[in-house]
């Protein structure tokens, strides 16, 4: 991917300076030329063309930003509520992620689930046990909300 990036970029200046105009938007017109040599020689690349995993990277974003604002109106609900009525319990999520940073990815983005905190990773990075506020909602939130980011973080680190 860093390849691709500078060979765009690369482009882009040559474009600017055969152009003979120094500007930013020459210098865009060509970027977006790049993009397309570069989008039709992507085959000739060992990795996958660099825009779809910026795409994957955005929509991983896009999705932390939604989560984070629903964690923070659930635990605006729970703290205004008069009367605290939880039911605390420890629950074990399986995972297929491979490799520290889908792992560690997995658990900062559970850790937005409201009421919920990762409490140990197994040694073979296997099994999450998380410690739930309110556990049957909590267990139910954290299921749909780990395959949602499940299948964002493996369209960001695997192709």
């Amino acid at each position: 991917m860093p390849v691709q990036v500078l060979l765009n970029i690369f482009i882009a200046y040559l474009w600017m300076f055969l152009q003979e105009d120094m500007s930013i938007l020459n210098f865009i017109s060509g970027y977006f030329v790049g993009l397309f040599i570069l989008m039709c020689i992507r085959r000739f690349f060992k990795k996958p063309f660099y825009l779809f995993t910026l795409a994957a990277i955005g929509k991983l974003f896009i999705l932390f930003i939604h989560e984070l604002n629903t964690s923070a109106m659930m635990v605006m609900k729970h703290v205004l509520r008069p009367k605290i009525d939880v039911k605390p319990g420890i629950f074990k999520v399986e995972t297929d992620l491979e490799g520290d940073l889908e792992i560690t990815l997995l658990s900062l983005l559970i850790c937005l689930t409201p009421g919920s905190v990762i409490m140990e990773v197994t040694p073979d990075s296997k099994v999450l046990y998380i410690h739930g506020l309110n556990m049957p909602e909590s267990r139910d939130s954290v299921l749909k909300s780990k395959s949602v980011f499940e299948k964002a973080i493996k369209d960001v680190t695997r192709k």
